[in-house]
């Protein structure tokens, strides 16, 4: 198993936020890929950590031919654009956007006088030239499908994103090879006798691994559907 914790990576970011990179997939950025982040996972090619300053904002910017997956970690947005303008994301939401062949563009505001907390990731679509889509979802306890499979209520790819809402002492395993990223809390993972602590902010990825929640714990796990 393999963990590269957020910290470890410079801080950027652009308009009215900072962020952290820690998946930065080569087949996108290229020779523009910083040489700590890590590689994606099937159509997995970005996640970002990002806090908006207070009031800070994305500016509006276009997407195509990308799914753009935001999950809500603390306070608020408000999400401006050519998709479902004016819908606001609580800590604990998520949206999905397809941009498609039709393409979206979108702007994400904090409204309020302090920081937020927000993951970003970007997916590539498995077919071209697909209409613009949204999705909107606010995952309870357990396990949550956002992205992938071939479930009715999201989009279909091979490529399956779930977040997994874990309460102190409860466990869950993750069968085959996964991608996966701590969005809160503190645990043990554990694959072929190894054991390691993980936290907030770490990003792990191995084959058949164990997961035990020492406290409440909120992960984003990415698996490839072969």
């Amino acid at each position: 198993m393999k963990i590269l914790s957020r910290d470890t990576l410079p801080l950027g970011g652009f308009a009215g936020l900072t962020e952290h990179r820690v998946i930065t997939d080569s087949r996108v950025f290229g020779h523009y890929k910083h040489p700590n982040a890590s590689e994606g996972l099937g159509s997995l090619v970005y996640l970002a950590d990002a806090r908006f300053n207070p009031h800070g904002e994305t500016t509006m910017h276009p997407h195509k031919e990308i799914d753009v997956i935001s999950v809500m970690i603390e306070g608020q947005v408000v999400h401006e654009g050519s998709l479902e303008h004016g819908k606001s994301l609580l800590a604990g939401d998520i949206q999905v956007q397809r941009a498609g062949g039709e393409g979206f563009a979108h702007n994400e505001i904090n409204p309020d006088n302090h920081k937020n907390r927000m993951i970003q990731l970007w997916v590539l679509p498995e077919t071209a030239g697909e209409p613009a889509g949204y999705r909107y979802y606010s995952p309870q306890q357990g396990i949550t499908r956002i992205y992938g499979g071939a479930e009715e209520a999201t989009f279909n790819s091979q490529t399956s994103i779930d977040i997994v809402k874990l309460a102190a002492g409860e466990s869950i395993q993750l069968e085959g090879e996964s991608l996966s990223y701590i969005t809160s809390g503190q645990g043990q993972s554990s694959s072929n006798a190894a054991n390691e602590i993980i936290n907030d902010g770490d990003l792990f990825h191995g084959t058949d691994l164990s997961i035990q929640a020492d406290t409440n714990t909120s992960l984003i796990v990415t698996r490839y559907l072969r």
